[in-house]
């Protein structure tokens, strides 16, 4: 059943895929604007395919442990309107804390940086996925399995959600209208894909746009006249990153850190776990750090 529905996400979703970025590629082409390069879209593919081709390896293994803790549950739902709403409700606030620690732990976001190195903002950059993400995100759904709900529902919306997760990869569309207070918007995801200190680490909702409300992690996308344009990428981008480097540059990053001399242990631990940017001699800085400065050098 589950294989039916995701097949039917396939079916309904690959069109519509082709169709906005085919558009969006002619935009681009004709406004000469460089949106699309093709280097940037061949890692975007080739992040895709690591991603996916980990995930479906990965599949069974994060079924059977989300069906075990499915069957400790003394929960049991009748399936119906409600069952749907509170477990789209519930999924995307898990995927908000994942997302979350993924930029606030440099260990998750050493997986999560490769969807964030890309310097352009377009519909295929929604595909250039967090390699090594499957391997641990199940753990953030064990307690949605407990709650009672079938792990293949579970599966089945998260897949659902990440089709909007795509949409928003955008600069085409601006802001929405009412809709800008309910759902992540592609104005709210230009925002989290932006660089400027004021943007880092803002908007980590998936689909609904109130989880950043109610936990402090919101930024509206503010006009030219109150901000500097959004420069997407990294604080530091890579310079001619290859298959490997795109991948691993992080995790490199990592060792060299942990492993300098002189340092305590305390230090070490703190380069893996530690927000990205802390350093234990002041020669990097967070993105907390990074927007306090600006803030100091805007009122001076």
């Amino acid at each position: 059943m589950d294989s039916i529905r995701e097949q039917w996400l396939i079916l309904i979703s690959t069109p519509i895929y082709c169709i906005i970025i085919g558009i969006e590629l002619l935009l681009s082409h004709l406004q000469h604007r460089k949106t699309y390069t093709l280097r940037n879209t061949a890692s975007n593919v080739y992040l895709m395919l690591l991603n996916g081709g980990l995930d479906l390896a990965f599949r069974l293994v994060t079924l059977a442990i989300l069906g075990y803790f499915f069957q400790l549950s003394p929960i049991h739902w009748t399936v119906g309107p409600l069952y749907w709403i509170l477990l789209v409700l519930i999924e995307d606030f898990m995927y908000y804390w994942l997302h979350r620690f993924d930029h606030e732990i440099r260990l998750f976001w050493a997986v999560h940086v490769t969807h964030h190195s890309s310097e352009t903002m377009n519909f295929t950059v929604g595909f250039r996925s967090s390699v090594f993400q499957p391997l641990y995100r199940f753990l953030y759904f064990i307690p949605i399995a407990l709650l009672g709900f079938d792990p293949l529902d579970l599966l089945f919306v998260y897949s659902a959600t990440q089709i909007w997760g795509i949409f928003v990869h955008t600069e085409y569309i601006q802001k929405m209208g009412f809709l800008e207070y309910i759902l992540v918007t592609p104005s709210h995801h230009r925002v989290h894909h932006g660089s400027n200190p004021k943007y880092l680490d803002k908007n980590m909702g998936m689909f609904l746009i109130l989880w950043d409300k109610l936990f402090g992690t919101f930024q509206a996308e503010l006009a030219p006249e109150e901000y500097a344009p959004i420069q997407y990428g990294l604080t530091k981008n890579l310079e001619n990153p290859g298959p490997i480097k795109v991948v691993f540059h992080e995790w490199q990053q990592i060792w060299q850190d942990c492993t300098q001399p002189g340092i305590r242990f305390s230090q070490r631990m703190q380069y893996l776990i530690g927000p990205p940017g802390w350093s234990h001699d002041g020669s990097r800085q967070t993105s907390e750090q990074m927007r306090e400065q600006e803030s100091k050098q805007i009122k001076a």
